[in-house]
């Protein structure tokens, strides 16, 4: 069990670094300074891939906000 645990803790710090880093990401986009970091991360948009995520679940209605809420609840239990 105790593996376990240390697997979840692991897991939970490692989605926290992504959450940050996609904020990040997301203020440098807006501020205009990606394009100095396209060597470092790929010609990708977050804000358009984060646009595009929500837009699918919010064109599957009921289904797309169950999703979220599940989402919502499972980082939330951390």
């Amino acid at each position: 069990m105790e593996i376990l645990n240390k697997v979840k803790t692991w897991a939970g710090s490692l989605a926290e670094v992504g959450i940050s880093v996609a904020a990040l990401m997301i203020v440098l986009e807006v501020l205009g300074l990606s394009a100095h970091l396209t060597p470092f991360i790929g010609t990708a948009s977050v804000i358009s891939n984060v646009s595009g995520i929500i837009a699918m679940l919010g064109s599957q209605g009921l289904v797309g906000l169950l999703a979220v809420w599940v989402l919502y609840e499972i980082w939330n239990r951390k």
